[in-house]
């Protein structure tokens, strides 16, 4: 624990239509001057994260912000600070860009960053950016495998890019051709697929990575292998042991009633908010969830949404 004053700061990740991201340089006379970063400022006495970016964007790119969505909260140790981001994303603005402070601005992508090193608390909000609005679940007991897989592969055409394969009611072979013929389907259009650790962890390295069932997310010492680690939660401590061993997200819920868990009671939307408000990870909601609650989860600071009947019925 630093024995240093932490000091909170609102970051502002301004999103485009077309994905792009803003990033800035920092001034000159300021630690790490033109590295470049998501701009933003320190929180003054008594003043929320919302206001406090409206204000520092107004000051630094001449913009005024529409509606601010809490995303993650992350601390970070630099030589001259000890700080505790406070990362929002912002869809809407208005007012022309221009920098105010001298330092350089412009809208990125992922595949196209400046040149010049980046602020190193601005590096893992890249892999945060990598991450689609839409996390889908298999449903193929339900459905039944060719009947998924036609629908996987429509979904996938139609810009579905993460899948999460989850079967326990298959038997170990069935289960594991669907796996093979979902990971070819889900590879050709360029997308990641996440096994279940209800399956063999050998899945899991076939794959893009695993998704811990929220028991397995306590027994794990530490994160498992593989590229992409993700985890169910239901409730607050799930998620803190989410960032703890370093997952890259977490699906929390059921924020509404769901056919797949019957009895279950709904958490809604105020207690998915408060439990995910602060949290180290990006966080899907889940249950009973239709693309059309993007916004929606978004507004009460969800990553997105992660859908299984749902994210297969046709549209």
């Amino acid at each position: 624990m630093s024995a240093r004053p932490l000091v909170d700061v609102a970051v502002g990740v301004l999103i485009r239509p077309d994905g792009r991201f803003l990033l800035a340089s920092r001034p000159e006379g300021k630690p790490y001057a033109h590295y470049w970063e998501f701009p933003g400022g320190k929180l003054e006495s008594g003043e929320s994260v919302a206001h406090a970016l409206a204000r520092e964007l107004h000051e630094e790119l001449g913009v005024d912000v529409g509606s601010v969505h809490p995303w993650i909260v992350r601390e970070f140790e630099y030589p001259h600070a000890h700080v505790r981001l406070h990362f929002c994303r912002v869809y809407t603005w208005s007012g022309d860009l221009h920098a105010r402070e001298g330092q350089s601005f412009r809208f990125c992508a992922l595949d196209d960053l400046p040149d010049g090193p980046l602020l190193p608390a601005t590096v893992p909000v890249l892999r945060w950016l990598s991450l689609p609005a839409i996390y889908a679940v298999s449903n193929a007991a339900e459905l039944g495998a060719p009947d998924f897989l036609e629908r996987l592969e429509r979904r996938l055409a139609g810009g579905l890019r993460w899948v999460q394969f989850r079967e326990p009611l298959l038997e170990k072979a069935a289960a594991e051709s669907l796996l093979r013929q979902s990971l070819e389907r889900v590879r050709h259009h360029g997308g990641k697929l996440l096994v279940s650790s209800r399956h063999p962890a050998e899945w899991w390295q076939w794959a893009d990575g695993v998704h811990l069932t929220s028991r397995d997310l306590h027994d794990m010492a530490s994160r498992p292998e593989g590229d992409w680690v993700g985890a169910s939660a239901h409730r607050r401590a799930d998620l803190e042991r989410a960032a703890a061993i370093g997952a890259d997200l977490a699906v929390l819920g059921p924020v509404a009633e769901t056919a797949s868990h019957p009895g279950v009671k709904a958490i809604g939307w105020d207690a998915f908010a408060a439990a995910v408000a602060g949290s180290g990870v990006p966080v899907y909601a889940i249950g009973g969830l239709t693309s059309a609650d993007v916004k929606r989860a978004r507004d009460a600071g969800a990553h997105g949404i992660a859908m299984q009947r749902s994210a297969w019925i046709e549209d």
